[in-house]
């Protein structure tokens, strides 16, 4: 069972490890405490193979005393024997991989010479003991602390350790940056790597640097949190040796800097501070063999900060310019960067003057051999140089002098000298080099050709000038060139720290050191000497301080301090810098007039050599030297030691530089400054820090002589004394660049090459500091947390301290390997990997425990189910045999009868066989008997006949014989008979006689031959009538035969043309014949294909069939894939018309995100202006005394929303021009017009595509209303009548609005005493009123008579009469559906009772007959047919209503179209307005008619219908308007007669009245009846108290005491109801005060109180209430749709507020994304803490050990946020908006938002910490985002989009746990994580890390196979997601219910002095 892994038994048996996850264990499962992290770990079930014994005896931890050198323990190992047991792996030394890791085979004992190992290859090897030492092996770490980013958080502090663990780190996880205690050890990895984004600088900035995984940019935020938090001034220093990467490593510092402060000023510091890297590396960095871009120098860069801590300015000190390299370069190494540079731009229009070139051409520039760096673009860069000179403020002019002075420097290497004879040299004629650099520096060609060739030799009495030699004016030219460049350097050097100087006062600054480190070459010289000497005073300082922190930490923890012995590197400095050092010694031997190198080497030997131990002499070298560096030993050798120091330069030659022409040339030389000694202050309050040393001020002539003669080493030792003391009064922070290799092969790491800058650069200094004391440190709760597994459950106290007290001393039983700090324990080296052994030993027994008891209760499962199984099988199987037996019975009864019945069967069937073959025999026999008889008769019958026929031939051929002899005899003798004859003829024929003879048998002959003619003619006709019979013949067979038809009748027309051949017919007749036979035997073959075919066509018609049912079925499959097809393309178009759909959707949200932002922008902008106002306010002076200033900022802040919303405000402008000065502060509004209409134009899109699929659908709908419509007959009283009541109607209407005008008239042009009541015009006008009221009074009497005729009518109606009912109630119906509401339909009514009631009758008297019965019944009915046509009039209305809602979209953005042309001719001039108007106009007829055009192209009587309905429709347009034309000329009339007659009477009033009378008479008051009114929603208020208003209502409201105990949005209300009263009041300019008022007051109090959430989130939903309260009442269709008749009835009539309603948007736009920065603040720093780092399941993930840099606690102590601490502040805001009354979709909003914000800080956090990538962290981060989505659960929050954000952090915690070993699982890993870019999943992949060493770390095959699966995927190459990123909002449109008029205003608002109207 032992043997039987977990994982093949858990695949099938899964229910019972959920009981083991959920807690349900069977009872005999039982096991000590746990973590449950152990054994429920998905893909990381515990193999029982791994675990191997242990021996009991087994210990790690070391016994060593307080007071042991730290010699003896630097691995913290050595002393440690029992650690060395079986198994246990170690370290030994290998001259290859430096270390290599072994296991020992067996345990070591005391004694033992020799140990036995195996090495990981797979060898063994016998390690032999140092007999002198007997040191043991270093021990290996756990694999648990392998890869930690802190080096001190490793047990076994030594060098193997650390070099394993940065090459694990730099190859395995691609992690650069590792932590050394307070030193960052940065590797450079060869290639640019995606982590120095500003989303990487904002995820580190305000971080701890324990917190986060190592970065540059975590020692850059540590120091400027230091800077800020302690106030003392910074230090980054930056070392490591050529192409580590050091000066890539202070420019990204320098960018975190200038990123996180920004600048105090508008000059864009940061941007200068930065832009001076590409200057300072063209002019000093080169390509060297070992780097690319090496910097040449150090430099250490001061940036300066403000008080609020921003960048100021900057300055930078240089030391130690590498000057040799001008004139000299190695193999494969080039000069600096500048000289290239200019040489590729040399075909540029401006340098053409400077006459350069290729750069082989020049002997400065080639030497070399590598002029080019492979992917630098040489000409790119010069860009960059002169781009960064013009930031910085070089001009053109100036750079030009400094190209100039460069060429100049290039053209002077190419000077040639040639010998006259061993002490003197001259220089060609017009040599052309030489030439150029005068022309280039202005200097006379030949006094520089002169003093090249000579040098000046002054004594006390003469001078003399001497010539030199060739080597030495090859040597002094070579000292001109490099004293240029340096002067030339430092004048850059100053002009770059005066562009960066900053006027304002510095208050501190954060330094950053670029400086060479450790240096050892196979030949060594002066500069490296230099540079050694600057590492050990950095080492010196790097070691007191590492020192002085750890006393300080053992201080305050209250730790018994024992002084450690440590390397003190104060004697080597000594050696070099002390009286009678090897510096002073070098000075006074270039003093002396014939000092050399061997004599200066002399005195070294004679000084130090057998004095001091540090210095010792090589032996096979005189002129060389050897010092013991902290690193490692150097051997300098002396040559050039002096020449270098004195650095020489002949005076000559540069008196001969300053008197040029150039201007430029002489500042390089001129005098420095007078110095500053380093204790006086400047004006920045802080100590100046130099490049150079301090000078004198010029005096005497020769002073600067001696000035000169200042040596390179005494300048050096200033400079670095002076760094020394800077550093020393600053925090340093340290950073060690670490180069792997060299060849520059990314993360390629050598082994050897890094263990040499490991030792030479102090992080191995550091580790043994470290391991000198207590180098592990933990927490009383850390390590309660993460050893709680051994102790027992009655160790565990209340009191965490005394616990781990109580564990530790039964644990380790030494007590000098441990101490009780107040809040940490502190372990030596090596204890820690022993309690993790015990743990490991501990978690281990459980483990094995576990998956023993689960094992066997699984096989025991198992054993009963196969039990179980088996018994249910032998029951089946025994019934099977039984069965099997019955039927085997039956069987053998049935085969005995089937043999019965076969043996007989087959016996008669053999009996009939034989019976046969007896028959067939016989027959046969006789038969062959037969046969044989008459084969016999026949062969002697044939044999008689062949004798006959052979006798007669016999006796024929004999006769033959005879015959042909008798012949041949004749016909021999015929011949000499036949030869006489001819002889006698031709005697004869020569005879006349004989002619005659012959003639005349000639005629005879003719006779003859005509006679035979004839005869064949008469043949000839006998063969003519034969032929004529074939012919027949022939034509039927023809005729039968079509394919024979042509040759017939070839051959019929051959026989005719045969009529002249008579000699030819007989063969032409045997022709025939045969063409006969041919002819028959093909009509045979035609006859057998006519069958052949036909046999053929039925087949291929039986075939046709077949594929005509085949095509059918084909037809029918490919109808059905049509229409599958059509299926599929219509779900294709959908899922394409929804991606559109979306694709529009997230092109709106870009472009509404773009939008917001821009506000965003905007009000950054304006709050800035705020602020730099204020600012102003208080930099101006004290008004003078008397003058009272008004408050502006009413007046202000009203014109930044007072924009031209109507024509009318242009008259108004006058007044405001007389305004005080203070006032006028317009706001330029084109930036927010602008964004306004791009915002406008998409809403216009978008409402458009909406409109036209609503035009779509409604034309659909009004096609089906028409057909459905029927025709209408109406009588003509009731339309006349109904004509009639319309009209009344109508001009009521109109005496009502001129009844107002008059009132309005009056108003306006009266003044308020002759407008009282009693004044003669007052009484004028009431008689006015008088006679217009009754006239109205009568014209409503006329319309109740016309309604109570129209119901009177009804009564008339016979109700058997079904069609005229219908009929009539339908006229009837439209009748009273005419009548507008409710009011007038029961108006009617009662004037109906009262038409037809009479009063004086009596009730029984009328009802005597029955008839009110009959009448009252004739009612009933009549209602009920008007209730049916009311319900069938209703839905044709409806659908009516429609068809105009269509049409009234329609003319909506007609209306809108009008708006913006109206708005666009407002613009132009007034001439040219009517112009445009007209213009615009025709267009829109133009547009109009060929709409309807195409529209009724099809139905040309529609179109003529449409054209006269249009015709009509003007003509009633153009009457209507002369109708309005003529009352408005009424009007004006009536009005100004009543003006004239109101002036005229308050005239002759004033004349006859005295002004006392007018006083004391008493004016009787006119009681004028009025009928009480409703509350209408309105507020009303004086002008005057709006300041008051909006004080009450806005500044000075407190949200709380609102939201609790009032109706939420009431300061919206409130608002709202007064700009009803104002508009009702048409007071335009009210309502633009109150508004602009409102808007800038919620401005004010939201930056006042901007940080408090309450009163954000209070202001968001009363201005999106406000919002919404513009849109339902602003009388659109779309916003009414969901009002009641009464909030209708309260829309807004004079005025549209859109524009305001825009500006409101906005606003609560600017609002929502402060809300959402309110948010971020308060949840930033509950997210990592509650999310990531608390344990929310206690007991899954322990505590890993860490290192100097503590992490920050996962466990809850006081003051720490949980996952509970958010969900609570989630609880709060929610509760908080809620009680706001904030709309819900906008809380939607919010909570997607926040939730955004949690799950992207928490993935940034988890990508940048690798202690948090395992898989018990991705358990812990499931859970607590499953609080989450239970929590959107519980708040029905679900559909808002808030889970969906969180998907990468599902996935990434997904990714943490799932397996990450086969293909199978990189696939599914690939289809897994779509939300995650293929970075952070590397990421993750990279960083996981085992908590426990059950856990396997990721393979770098694997995470290779993730990214070749994931290299087709297109996303962001971004690591990081954008935690600021906020969703563009919406604000839904979200009507109230509450009515205006029930609004009770509470009088705890203040608001007494508003009045309900």
């Amino acid at each position: 069972m032992d043997g039987c892994d977990l994982r093949e038994v858990s695949d099938s048996y899964p229910s019972q490890l959920c009981l083991v996850a959920s807690g349900k264990i069977p009872r005999f499962l039982v096991w000590p405490y746990l973590p449950t992290a152990v054994f429920l770990q998905s893909s990381h079930w515990m193999w029982l193979d791994k675990f191997r014994p242990v021996s009991q005896g087994c210990s790690v931890y070391s016994p060593w005393g307080p007071k042991a050198k730290i010699e003896n323990r630097v691995g913290g190992d050595t002393g440690n024997r029992k650690g060395h047991c079986q198994f246990a792996r170690v370290w030994i030394p290998d001259p290859e991989e430096v270390w290599k890791s072994a296991e020992l085979l067996k345990d070591y004992k005391p004694g033992d010479k020799v140990l036995l190992l195996h090495l990981e290859e797979g060898k063994d090897l016998e390690y032999r003991l140092d007999p002198k030492t007997k040191e043991l092996p270093h021990l290996r770490n756990p694999d648990i602390l392998v890869g930690e980013n802190d080096l001190t958080a490793l047990s076994y502090l030594h060098e193997p350790a650390v070099l394993h663990n940065l090459r694990v780190r730099f190859i395995d996880s691609k992690l650069i940056y590792t932590y050394c205690g307070i030193v960052l050890v940065a590797i450079n990895p060869y290639e640019q790597l995606p982590i120095y984004g500003e989303d990487i600088i904002n995820a580190y900035s305000g971080q701890n640097m324990g917190d986060m995984d190592p970065h540059i940019f975590a020692v850059a935020e540590e120091a400027y949190k230091q800077m800020a938090r302690d106030e003392r001034n910074q230090s980054i220093i930056v070392s490591g040796e050529s192409g580590a990467g050091k000066t890539v490593s202070a420019k990204y510092a320098m960018r975190y800097f200038a990123t996180v402060s920004g600048s105090a000023s508008e000059a864009n510091v940061e941007e200068k501070v930065l832009a001076s890297n590409p200057i300072m590396e063209s002019i000093g960095n080169a390509k060297t063999t070992r780097n690319d871009n090496s910097s040449r120098f150090g430099k250490y860069i001061e940036i300066g900060f403000d008080k609020r801590y921003r960048i100021i300015g900057a300055n930078m000190r240089t030391y130690l310019l590498e000057k040799s390299r001008v004139v000299f370069q190695a193999e494969e190494e080039r000069n600096y960067h500048i000289f290239y540079q200019l040489c590729a731009s040399a075909n540029l229009p401006e340098f053409k003057m400077l006459r350069l070139g290729n750069a082989n051409n020049f002997h400065y520039t080639k030497q070399g051999g590598s002029p080019v760096i492979e992917g630098v673009d040489d000409t790119k860069e010069m860009a960059h140089t002169r781009q960064a000179c013009t930031l910085l403020g070089i001009s053109e002019s100036y750079q030009m002098g400094i190209f100039r002075i460069l060429a100049g420097i290039l053209h002077l290497g190419n000077v040639a000298f040639t010998s006259r004879d061993s002490d003197s040299c001259t220089i060609p004629p017009k040599h052309e080099p030489l030439s150029i650099f005068c022309d280039l520096m202005g200097v006379d060609y030949e006094e520089m050709c002169h003093w090249l060739c000579h040098r000046k030799l002054a004594t006390t009495t003469e001078t003399y000038i001497k010539p030199i030699s060739k080597l030495q004016a090859t040597n002094a030219r070579d000292a001109l060139a490099k004293h240029i460049y340096a002067k030339l350097f430092n004048w850059i050097v100053d002009h770059v720290n005066q562009a960066l100087h900053s006027a304002v006062k510095q208050h501190s600054f954060i330094g950053v050191l670029d400086i060479y480190g450790f240096e050892t070459f196979e030949i060594n010289s002066f500069e490296q000497f230099c540079i050694n000497y600057a590492n050990e005073k950095l080492q010196q300082q790097f070691n007191m301080h590492v020192f002085k922190l750890e006393q300080e930490e053992y201080m305050k923890e209250q730790i018994p301090w024992t002084l450690i012995d440590f390397y003190d590197n104060q004697p080597c400095i000594n050696l070099i810098e002390s009286k009678l050092g090897i510096l002073d010694l070098l000075d006074e031997e270039c003093k002396m007039p014939k000092g050399t190198d061997d004599t200066w080497a002399q005195k070294l030997y004679n000084t130090h050599l057998n004095k001091c131990a540090l210095f010792e002499k090589p032996r096979l070298s005189n002129k060389a030297f050897i010092i013991q560096h902290f690193a490692d030993k150097v051997e300098y050798q002396c040559e050039g030691f002096l020449e270098k120091n004195k650095d020489t330069v002949f005076e000559e030659q540069i008196k001969v530089l300053k008197s040029s022409k150039f201007k430029m040339l002489p500042e390089l030389f001129q005098d420095d400054e007078k110095a500053i000694s380093p204790t006086s202050a400047t004006s920045s309050g802080r100590t100046p820090l130099t490049r150079t040393p301090a000078k004198l001020t010029k005096g005497r002539p020769g002073q600067t002589a001696k000035e000169h003669k200042k040596t390179v080493g005494h300048q050096f030792r200033n400079s670095l004394h002076l760094l020394m003391e800077t550093l020393n009064a600053t925090t340093p922070h340290y950073v060690r660049c670490i180069k792997p290799n060299d060849f520059k092969f990314p993360f390629t790491f050598d082994e050897k090459r890094a263990v040499q800058q490991l030792r030479a650069c102090g992080v191995l200094e550091t580790i043994r500091i470290s391991a000198a004391g207590f180098p592990s440190r933990w927490t009383y709760q850390e390590f309660f947390s993460r050893y709680r597994v051994l102790m027992k459950q009655k160790d565990v106290l209340s009191d965490r301290k005394q616990t781990c007290k109580n564990v530790l001393e039964k644990l380790i039983a030494d007590k000098d390997k441990y101490q009780f700090g107040k809040t940490k324990i502190f372990f030596r080296a090596g204890q820690v990997a022993y309690l993790e052994k015990l743990r490991a030993d501990k978690l281990r027994a459980a483990c094995i425990r576990i998956q023993k008891t689960i094992r066997g209760w699984l096989l025991r499962k198992k054993y009963l189910r196969m039990r179980k199984a088996a018994i249910i099988v032998q029951r089946y199987v025994r019934g099977y045999q039984a069965r099997c037996y019955a039927k085997f019975l039956r069987r053998t009864k049935a085969a005995t009868i089937i043999q019965k019945y076969w043996r007989m069967y087959t016996v008669h069937r053999r009996y009939k066989i034989k019976r046969m073959a007896t028959i067939v025999l016989q027959s046969y026999l006789r038969g062959y008997l037969a046969r044989n008889r008459y084969r016999k008769m026949l062969r002697e019958h044939k044999a008689v006949i062949i004798q006959k026929w052979v006798r007669g031939w016999l006796a024929r051929t004999y006769y033959r014989r005879s015959m042909h002899a008798i012949i041949y005899l004749q016909c021999c003798f015929r011949r000499m008979m036949a030869k006489r004859e001819l002889k006698k003829l031709k005697i004869e024929a020569r005879s006349v006689e004989r002619y005659k003879k012959l003639h005349i048998g000639m005629e005879n002959k003719i006779m003859q031959l005509q006679r035979k003619v004839d005869e064949q003619n008469k043949d000839y006709k006998c063969l003519m009538e034969k032929l004529t019979n074939l012919e027949g013949i022939y034509t039927s067979e023809t005729e039968k035969l079509r394919s024979d038809l042509e040759r017939l009748q070839l051959s019929e027309e051959e026989a005719k043309i045969a009529t002249g051949r008579v000699l030819s017919l007989q063969e032409e007749i045997a022709k025939l014949r045969k063409d006969l036979e041919q002819t028959q035997s093909e009509k045979k073959s035609i006859e057998e294909h006519a069958d052949r075919y036909k046999q053929e066509t039925e087949q291929l018609v039986s075939n046709l069939k077949e594929e005509n049912t085949l095509l059918k079925q084909e037809k029918e499959a490919l109808n059905h894939l049509i229409v599958e097809q059509a299926k599929e393309m219509t779900e294709t178009m959908e899922k394409k018309l929804v991606e559109e759909t979306k694709q529009l959707e997230l092109d709106l949200n870009d472009e509404r995100l773009r939008y917001q932002n821009l506000l965003n922008e905007f009000s950054r902008l304006e709050e800035r202006y705020d602020d730099l106002k204020e600012e102003m306010t208080l930099m101006v002076n004290v008004p003078k005394p008397g003058h009272k200033r008004t408050d502006s900022t009413h007046s202000s802040n009203e014109s930044e929303y007072t924009f031209s919303s109507e024509i009318a405000e242009t008259e108004d402008m006058p007044l405001r021009t007389e305004e005080p000065s203070e006032k006028k502060v317009p706001l330029d509004m084109s930036l927010f017009l602008k964004l306004q209409k791009r915002v406008t134009e998409l809403e216009q899109e978008k409402q458009v595509m909406q409109d036209e699929l609503d035009r779509k659908e409604e034309q659909v709908l009004r096609s089906k209303a028409k057909e459905e419509e029927r025709p209408q007959i109406r009588g003509a009283e009731l339309e006349y009548e109904s004509l009639k009541r319309q009209e009344l109607e109508s001009e009521n209407k109109k005496l009502k609005n001129e009844l107002n005008e008059l009132r309005k008239a009056l108003s306006e042009k009266s003044a308020p005493e002759v407008t009282a009541p009693g004044a003669p015009a007052y009484r004028v006008l009431m008689e006015q009123l008088t006679s217009v009221s009754e006239e109205l009074d009568v014209r409503k009497e006329e319309v109740l008579i016309l309604r109570s005729q129209l119901v009177s009518q009804k009564e008339a109606i016979q109700p058997k009469d079904d069609k005229n009912t219908m009929t009539d109630s339908t006229i009837l119906l439209e009748d009273v559906q005419k009548m507008k509401d409710k009011g007038e339909i029961a108006q009617a009514y009662i004037g109906l009772k009262e038409t037809n009631r009479s009063p004086a009758m009596d009730c029984h008297e009328l009802n005597e007959d029955g008839e009110l019965w009959l009448v009252y019944e004739g009612l009933k009915q009549a209602n009920r047919l008007l209730e049916s046509q009311l319900q069938s009039q209703k839905r044709s209305h409806e659908n009516e209503a429609e068809a105009l809602r269509g049409e009234i979209q329609s003319l909506k953005e007609e209306n809108n179209r009008q708006q913006q042309l109206l708005a666009q001719n407002l613009q132009l001039p007034p001439e040219a307005r009517i112009e445009a108007s007209l213009q615009h106009e025709i267009t829109r007829l133009t547009n109009e008619n060929l709409y309807f055009e195409e529209l009724y192209a099809d139905d040309p009587k529609k179109y003529q219908s449409y054209r006269i309905s249009l015709y009509k429709r003007m003509i009633d347009l153009m009457e209507q308007l002369e109708k309005q034309d003529k009352t408005v000329r009424k009007l004006k009339k009536q009005l100004k007669v009543f003006a004239k007659k109101i002036g005229e009477l308050e005239v002759g009033q004033m004349e006859n009245i005295s002004p006392g009378q007018i006083i004391d008479e008493p004016i009787r008051p006119v009681n004028i009846p009025r009928k009480e009114k409703d509350f209408q929603g309105m507020l009303e208020y004086k002008k005057e108290d709006e300041q008051k208003l909006v004080k009450n209502l806005i500044l000075e409201l407190k949200p709380r005491g609102v939201a609790v105990n009032l109706i939420p949005g009431l300061p919206a209300y409130i608002l709202f109801m007064c700009v009803r009263h104002a508009d009702y009041l048409n007071d335009d300019q009210k309502v633009r005060s109150l508004l602009t008022s409102t808007i800038n007051s919620i401005k004010k109090v939201l930056k006042k109180r901007g940080d408090d959430f309450e009163t954000v989130s209070f202001w968001l939903s009363n201005t999106c209430r406000f919002l919404h309260c513009l849109k339902q009442y602003s009388g659109e269709e779309g916003f009414m749709k969901h009002n009641t008749s009464r909030q209708n009835e309260h829309c807004l009539t004079n005025f549209d507020l859109a524009e305001y309603r825009q500006v409101l948007s906005d606003l609560a736009i600017q609002i929502y994304q402060q809300l959402v920065r309110v948010l971020e603040n308060i949840l930033q720093p509950m997210i990592v803490s509650g999310m990531l780092e608390h344990e929310t399941i206690q007991g899954v993930s322990g505590v890993k050990p860490t290192g100097l840099r503590k992490r920050t606690s996962s466990i809850a102590d006081e003051g720490t946020y949980t996952l509970d601490s958010i969900l609570r502040q989630l609880n709060s805001f929610h509760s908080v908006m809620c009680q706001h009354g904030m709309d819900p979709e906008l809380i939607k909003q919010v909570v997607k938002q926040m939730f955004y914000i949690v799950g992207a800080i928490t993935l940034n956090n988890l990508l940048l910490r690798k202690d948090m990538c395992s898989w018990s962290k991705g358990m812990q981060i499931r859970y607590n985002v499953s609080q989450l989505e239970e929590w959107l659960r519980d708040k029905n929050l679900m559909n808002s989009g808030a889970k969906e954000t969180l998907e990468p952090l599902i996935q990434a915690a997904q990714l943490l746990q799932v397996k990450k070993k086969t293909d199978d699982d990189a696939e599914a890993i690939c289809s897994m994580c779509s939300a995650l870019t293929t970075a952070q999943i590397v990421k993750v992949l990279n960083l996981y890390t085992p908590v426990n060493e059950f856990e396997e770390r990721v393979s770098v095959s694997f995470i290779r196979t993730i990214q070749m699966r994931l290299r087709d995927r297109k996303d962001s190459p971004q690591l990081l997601m954008d935690a600021k990123h906020i969703f563009p909002v919406t604000f839904p449109f979200n009507p109230s219910s509450l009515a205006l008029e029930t609004i009770q205003i509470p009088a705890s608002l203040g608001l007494g002095f508003i009045s309900r109207v």
